[in-house]
Protein backbone atom coordinates (compact mmCIF):
# COMPACT_ATOMS: atom_id res chain seq x y z
CA UNK A 1 0.00 0.00 0.00
CA UNK A 2 1.33 3.44 -0.88
CA UNK A 3 2.14 5.61 2.14
CA UNK A 4 1.34 8.99 0.62
CA UNK A 5 -1.59 10.92 2.10
CA UNK A 6 -3.64 12.85 -0.43
CA UNK A 7 -5.95 15.84 -0.22
CA UNK A 8 -8.65 16.33 -2.88
CA UNK A 9 -10.02 19.89 -2.71
CA UNK A 10 -13.31 20.32 -4.57
CA UNK A 11 -14.17 16.68 -3.96
CA UNK A 12 -17.91 17.22 -4.52
CA UNK A 13 -17.44 18.54 -8.06
CA UNK A 14 -17.68 16.71 -11.36
CA UNK A 15 -14.07 15.53 -11.48
CA UNK A 16 -13.33 15.46 -7.77
CA UNK A 17 -16.30 13.25 -6.96
CA UNK A 18 -15.15 10.58 -9.40
CA UNK A 19 -11.41 10.86 -8.81
CA UNK A 20 -11.68 10.58 -5.01
CA UNK A 21 -13.05 6.99 -5.01
CA UNK A 22 -10.41 5.98 -7.57
CA UNK A 23 -7.65 7.41 -5.40
CA UNK A 24 -9.05 5.69 -2.31
CA UNK A 25 -9.01 2.40 -4.16
CA UNK A 26 -5.31 2.92 -4.95
CA UNK A 27 -4.08 4.40 -1.68
CA UNK A 28 -6.63 3.22 0.87
CA UNK A 29 -9.70 5.13 2.06
CA UNK A 30 -8.03 6.54 5.16
CA UNK A 31 -5.16 8.04 3.18
CA UNK A 32 -7.29 10.19 0.86
CA UNK A 33 -8.86 13.24 2.50
CA UNK A 34 -11.81 14.72 0.62
CA UNK A 35 -12.52 18.43 1.14
CA UNK A 36 -15.10 20.92 -0.06
CA UNK A 37 -17.13 23.90 1.15
CA UNK A 38 -20.25 21.93 2.05
CA UNK A 39 -20.87 18.73 3.95
CA UNK A 40 -20.34 15.47 2.06
CA UNK A 41 -23.21 14.17 0.00
CA UNK A 42 -24.37 10.63 0.54
CA UNK A 43 -22.14 8.14 -1.19
CA UNK A 44 -18.47 7.37 -1.62
CA UNK A 45 -17.15 10.61 -0.09
CA UNK A 46 -18.30 9.30 3.30
CA UNK A 47 -16.04 6.25 2.99
CA UNK A 48 -12.97 8.15 4.17
CA UNK A 49 -11.97 11.36 5.95
CA UNK A 50 -13.79 14.52 4.90
CA UNK A 51 -13.08 18.16 5.76
CA UNK A 52 -15.29 21.17 5.23
CA UNK A 53 -12.76 23.61 3.84
CA UNK A 54 -12.77 27.08 2.33
CA UNK A 55 -9.80 26.94 -0.02
CA UNK A 56 -9.47 30.73 0.20
CA UNK A 57 -8.64 30.36 3.91
CA UNK A 58 -4.93 29.63 3.66
CA UNK A 59 -4.55 28.99 7.39
CA UNK A 60 -7.36 26.43 7.33
CA UNK A 61 -5.72 24.71 4.36
CA UNK A 62 -2.38 24.70 6.18
CA UNK A 63 -4.06 23.16 9.22
CA UNK A 64 -5.53 20.30 7.16
CA UNK A 65 -2.15 19.69 5.53
CA UNK A 66 -0.48 19.51 8.96
CA UNK A 67 -3.13 17.36 10.69
CA UNK A 68 -3.12 14.69 8.00
CA UNK A 69 0.53 15.03 6.96
CA UNK A 70 -0.55 15.58 3.35
CA UNK A 71 1.99 14.70 0.64
CA UNK A 72 -0.13 15.24 -2.50
CA UNK A 73 -2.83 17.81 -3.30
CA UNK A 74 -5.43 17.61 -6.09
CA UNK A 75 -7.11 20.98 -6.57
CA UNK A 76 -10.51 20.98 -8.27
CA UNK A 77 -12.16 23.87 -6.44
CA UNK A 78 -13.09 26.47 -9.07
CA UNK A 79 -15.90 28.57 -10.46
CA UNK A 80 -16.87 28.46 -14.11
CA UNK A 81 -18.18 31.40 -16.10
CA UNK A 82 -21.84 31.62 -16.99
CA UNK A 83 -23.19 30.60 -20.40
CA UNK A 84 -22.35 34.13 -21.53
CA UNK A 85 -18.69 33.30 -21.03
CA UNK A 86 -18.16 35.96 -18.37
CA UNK A 87 -16.47 35.60 -15.00
CA UNK A 88 -17.41 37.60 -11.95
CA UNK A 89 -14.57 39.11 -9.95
CA UNK A 90 -15.36 36.61 -7.16
CA UNK A 91 -14.97 33.67 -9.55
CA UNK A 92 -11.63 34.95 -10.82
CA UNK A 93 -10.45 35.49 -7.24
CA UNK A 94 -11.44 31.95 -6.24
CA UNK A 95 -9.73 30.33 -9.20
CA UNK A 96 -6.46 32.21 -8.87
CA UNK A 97 -6.20 32.52 -5.09
CA UNK A 98 -7.07 28.86 -4.56
CA UNK A 99 -4.23 27.82 -6.85
CA UNK A 100 -1.78 30.29 -5.30
CA UNK A 101 -2.66 29.12 -1.78
CA UNK A 102 -1.97 25.52 -2.74
CA UNK A 103 1.23 26.26 -4.66
CA UNK A 104 2.70 28.50 -1.96
CA UNK A 105 1.96 25.97 0.79
CA UNK A 106 3.34 23.18 -1.38
CA UNK A 107 6.58 25.15 -1.66
CA UNK A 108 6.66 25.93 2.06
CA UNK A 109 5.74 22.43 3.29
CA UNK A 110 7.59 20.34 0.71
CA UNK A 111 4.43 18.75 -0.74
CA UNK A 112 5.55 15.96 -3.06
CA UNK A 113 3.01 16.51 -5.88
CA UNK A 114 0.24 18.90 -6.86
CA UNK A 115 -2.42 18.43 -9.55
CA UNK A 116 -4.40 21.28 -11.08
CA UNK A 117 -6.83 21.00 -14.04
CA UNK A 118 -6.51 23.13 -17.16
CA UNK A 119 -8.63 22.85 -20.30
CA UNK A 120 -8.70 23.21 -24.07
CA UNK A 121 -9.99 26.77 -23.51
CA UNK A 122 -6.38 28.03 -23.29
CA UNK A 123 -6.36 27.93 -27.10
CA UNK A 124 -7.95 30.64 -29.19
CA UNK A 125 -8.97 31.02 -32.83
CA UNK A 126 -5.35 31.45 -33.96
CA UNK A 127 -4.40 27.93 -32.88
CA UNK A 128 -4.72 25.04 -35.38
CA UNK A 129 -8.22 23.59 -35.15
CA UNK A 130 -7.34 20.06 -36.23
CA UNK A 131 -4.73 18.22 -34.19
CA UNK A 132 -3.87 21.31 -32.15
CA UNK A 133 -0.28 20.67 -31.02
CA UNK A 134 1.09 20.90 -27.49
CA UNK A 135 3.13 23.98 -28.39
CA UNK A 136 0.39 25.85 -30.26
CA UNK A 137 -0.18 29.52 -29.52
CA UNK A 138 -2.19 29.98 -26.34
CA UNK A 139 -4.16 33.16 -26.98
CA UNK A 140 -7.57 32.62 -25.36
CA UNK A 141 -10.47 34.95 -26.09
CA UNK A 142 -12.67 33.91 -23.14
CA UNK A 143 -12.41 34.59 -19.42
CA UNK A 144 -12.26 30.85 -18.75
CA UNK A 145 -9.33 30.48 -21.13
CA UNK A 146 -7.51 33.45 -19.60
CA UNK A 147 -8.00 31.96 -16.14
CA UNK A 148 -6.68 28.56 -17.23
CA UNK A 149 -3.70 30.06 -19.04
CA UNK A 150 -2.81 32.14 -15.98
CA UNK A 151 -2.99 28.97 -13.89
CA UNK A 152 -0.70 27.10 -16.27
CA UNK A 153 1.85 29.89 -16.05
CA UNK A 154 1.73 29.85 -12.24
CA UNK A 155 2.23 26.08 -12.24
CA UNK A 156 5.28 26.37 -14.46
CA UNK A 157 6.63 29.27 -12.37
CA UNK A 158 6.43 27.27 -9.11
CA UNK A 159 8.16 24.34 -10.77
CA UNK A 160 10.98 26.51 -12.12
CA UNK A 161 11.45 28.68 -9.01
CA UNK A 162 10.53 26.38 -6.12
CA UNK A 163 10.75 22.90 -7.66
CA UNK A 164 7.11 22.17 -6.82
CA UNK A 165 6.19 19.02 -8.74
CA UNK A 166 2.92 20.37 -10.12
CA UNK A 167 1.22 18.60 -13.02
CA UNK A 168 -1.78 19.49 -15.16
CA UNK A 169 -3.98 18.32 -18.04
CA UNK A 170 -5.86 20.29 -20.68
CA UNK A 171 -9.13 18.39 -20.40
CA UNK A 172 -11.52 18.28 -23.35
CA UNK A 173 -15.25 18.48 -22.66
CA UNK A 174 -16.01 15.81 -20.05
CA UNK A 175 -18.96 13.42 -20.20
CA UNK A 176 -20.34 11.70 -17.11
CA UNK A 177 -23.61 10.01 -16.21
CA UNK A 178 -22.94 10.79 -12.54
CA UNK A 179 -22.98 14.55 -13.08
CA UNK A 180 -26.30 16.36 -13.14
CA UNK A 181 -26.91 18.30 -16.36
CA UNK A 182 -25.72 21.87 -16.08
CA UNK A 183 -26.04 23.43 -19.49
CA UNK A 184 -24.01 26.56 -18.80
CA UNK A 185 -20.69 25.54 -20.39
CA UNK A 186 -19.90 25.22 -24.07
CA UNK A 187 -19.55 21.42 -23.96
CA UNK A 188 -22.28 20.78 -21.36
CA UNK A 189 -24.82 20.13 -24.12
CA UNK A 190 -23.58 16.52 -24.29
CA UNK A 191 -24.81 15.49 -20.84
CA UNK A 192 -27.97 17.55 -21.35
CA UNK A 193 -28.68 15.73 -24.60
CA UNK A 194 -28.41 12.29 -23.02
CA UNK A 195 -30.76 13.27 -20.20
CA UNK A 196 -33.26 14.89 -22.56
CA UNK A 197 -33.20 11.92 -24.94
CA UNK A 198 -34.23 9.61 -22.12
CA UNK A 199 -36.66 11.95 -20.37
CA UNK A 200 -38.50 13.69 -23.20
CA UNK A 201 -37.16 12.25 -26.46
CA UNK A 202 -36.17 15.68 -27.78
CA UNK A 203 -33.51 18.32 -27.24
CA UNK A 204 -32.82 21.91 -28.29
CA UNK A 205 -29.09 22.51 -28.73
CA UNK A 206 -27.33 25.85 -28.30
CA UNK A 207 -24.59 24.88 -30.79
CA UNK A 208 -24.94 24.36 -34.52
CA UNK A 209 -25.41 20.84 -35.82
CA UNK A 210 -21.91 20.56 -37.33
CA UNK A 211 -19.86 22.18 -34.53
CA UNK A 212 -17.35 19.51 -33.50
CA UNK A 213 -15.34 19.76 -30.28
CA UNK A 214 -12.94 17.47 -28.36
CA UNK A 215 -14.70 15.29 -25.77
CA UNK A 216 -13.72 12.62 -23.25
CA UNK A 217 -15.67 10.08 -21.22
CA UNK A 218 -15.04 10.45 -17.50
CA UNK A 219 -13.32 7.07 -16.95
CA UNK A 220 -10.63 8.15 -19.42
CA UNK A 221 -10.28 11.54 -17.69
CA UNK A 222 -9.86 9.87 -14.30
CA UNK A 223 -7.34 7.38 -15.67
CA UNK A 224 -5.37 10.13 -17.43
CA UNK A 225 -5.10 12.02 -14.15
CA UNK A 226 -3.96 8.96 -12.22
CA UNK A 227 -1.44 7.94 -14.87
CA UNK A 228 0.05 11.43 -15.07
CA UNK A 229 0.44 11.65 -11.30
CA UNK A 230 1.95 8.16 -11.09
CA UNK A 231 4.53 8.84 -13.82
CA UNK A 232 8.13 9.35 -12.65
CA UNK A 233 9.05 13.04 -12.39
CA UNK A 234 11.91 12.53 -14.83
CA UNK A 235 9.35 11.66 -17.54
CA UNK A 236 7.39 14.91 -17.15
CA UNK A 237 8.56 17.37 -19.78
CA UNK A 238 5.55 19.71 -19.68
CA UNK A 239 5.16 21.88 -16.59
CA UNK A 240 2.27 23.99 -17.83
CA UNK A 241 -0.38 21.42 -18.89
CA UNK A 242 -0.47 18.42 -21.22
CA UNK A 243 -2.81 18.13 -24.19
CA UNK A 244 -4.91 14.97 -23.99
CA UNK A 245 -7.29 13.78 -26.67
CA UNK A 246 -10.00 11.17 -27.09
CA UNK A 247 -12.95 11.68 -29.48
CA UNK A 248 -14.35 14.65 -31.36
CA UNK A 249 -17.94 14.95 -32.48
CA UNK A 250 -20.66 17.47 -33.26
CA UNK A 251 -24.19 17.71 -31.81
CA UNK A 252 -25.51 16.21 -35.03
CA UNK A 253 -23.16 13.23 -34.81
CA UNK A 254 -24.06 12.64 -31.17
CA UNK A 255 -27.77 12.81 -31.98
CA UNK A 256 -27.28 10.22 -34.75
CA UNK A 257 -25.44 7.92 -32.33
CA UNK A 258 -28.21 8.27 -29.74
CA UNK A 259 -30.82 7.41 -32.39
CA UNK A 260 -29.21 3.99 -32.76
CA UNK A 261 -30.79 3.26 -29.39
CA UNK A 262 -33.66 5.79 -29.25
CA UNK A 263 -34.94 5.93 -32.86
CA UNK A 264 -37.58 8.59 -32.18
CA UNK A 265 -35.15 11.07 -30.62
CA UNK A 266 -35.38 14.53 -32.22
CA UNK A 267 -33.10 17.55 -32.00
CA UNK A 268 -33.39 21.22 -32.95
CA UNK A 269 -30.73 23.89 -33.04
CA UNK A 270 -30.84 27.45 -31.69
CA UNK A 271 -27.21 28.64 -31.38
CA UNK A 272 -26.45 31.26 -28.74
CA UNK A 273 -23.30 33.08 -27.68
CA UNK A 274 -21.58 29.78 -26.87
CA UNK A 275 -21.46 29.03 -30.60
CA UNK A 276 -18.91 31.83 -31.08
CA UNK A 277 -16.78 30.42 -28.26
CA UNK A 278 -16.89 26.92 -29.75
CA UNK A 279 -15.79 28.22 -33.15
CA UNK A 280 -12.61 29.56 -31.55
CA UNK A 281 -11.61 26.24 -29.95
CA UNK A 282 -9.78 23.27 -31.49
CA UNK A 283 -11.75 20.42 -33.02
CA UNK A 284 -9.12 17.89 -31.91
CA UNK A 285 -5.94 17.92 -29.84
CA UNK A 286 -2.52 16.47 -30.61
CA UNK A 287 -1.58 14.52 -27.47
CA UNK A 288 1.59 12.92 -28.82
CA UNK A 289 3.73 14.52 -26.10
CA UNK A 290 1.61 12.91 -23.37
CA UNK A 291 1.77 9.61 -25.26
CA UNK A 292 5.55 9.84 -25.45
CA UNK A 293 6.16 11.03 -21.87
CA UNK A 294 3.79 8.79 -19.91
CA UNK A 295 2.17 6.45 -22.46
CA UNK A 296 -1.24 8.16 -22.53
CA UNK A 297 -3.94 6.72 -24.79
CA UNK A 298 -7.73 6.91 -24.59
CA UNK A 299 -10.02 3.88 -24.34
CA UNK A 300 -13.56 5.20 -24.96
CA UNK A 301 -14.69 6.28 -28.42
CA UNK A 302 -18.15 7.54 -29.42
CA UNK A 303 -19.89 4.12 -29.67
CA UNK A 304 -18.68 2.90 -26.28
CA UNK A 305 -19.42 6.23 -24.62
CA UNK A 306 -22.97 6.44 -25.96
CA UNK A 307 -23.76 2.86 -24.95
CA UNK A 308 -22.30 3.33 -21.46
CA UNK A 309 -24.06 6.65 -20.90
CA UNK A 310 -27.46 5.37 -21.96
CA UNK A 311 -27.05 2.12 -20.02
CA UNK A 312 -26.28 3.89 -16.75
CA UNK A 313 -28.66 6.81 -17.21
CA UNK A 314 -31.60 4.59 -18.15
CA UNK A 315 -31.24 2.89 -14.76
CA UNK A 316 -30.55 6.12 -12.91
CA UNK A 317 -33.57 7.87 -14.45
CA UNK A 318 -35.76 4.77 -14.12
CA UNK A 319 -36.71 4.67 -17.79
CA UNK A 320 -39.59 2.45 -18.79
CA UNK A 321 -38.68 -0.91 -20.39
CA UNK A 322 -38.37 -0.74 -24.14
CA UNK A 323 -37.62 2.98 -24.29
CA UNK A 324 -33.98 2.25 -25.11
CA UNK A 325 -33.17 -0.53 -27.55
CA UNK A 326 -30.26 -2.98 -27.55
CA UNK A 327 -28.25 -1.30 -24.78
CA UNK A 328 -26.62 -4.53 -23.78
CA UNK A 329 -25.80 -5.57 -27.30
CA UNK A 330 -22.10 -5.85 -28.11
CA UNK A 331 -22.66 -4.42 -31.56
CA UNK A 332 -23.21 -0.74 -32.22
CA UNK A 333 -24.77 -0.56 -35.65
Amino acid sequence: MKRDTLLVVGARGQLGSELTPALRKMYGALRVVAADLGSPKEGSLNEGPYEQLDILDKQALASVISRYDITQIYLFAANKPSHTGEFTSDAWHLNMQALLNVLSLAAERGIAKVFWPSSLSVFGPDAPRLGCPQSALTDPKTDLGISKLAGELWCRYYWNKYNVDVRSLRYPGLISYKAAPNGSGVTDYVTDMFHSALKTGSYCCYLQESTALPMMYMPDAVRATLELMEAPAINISVRSAYNINAMSFSPGELALAIRRYIPDFTITYHPDRRQLVAEGWPISMDDSVAASDWKWDFAYSIPETVRHMLTHLSVQLNCTPGKVKQLHSQTYF
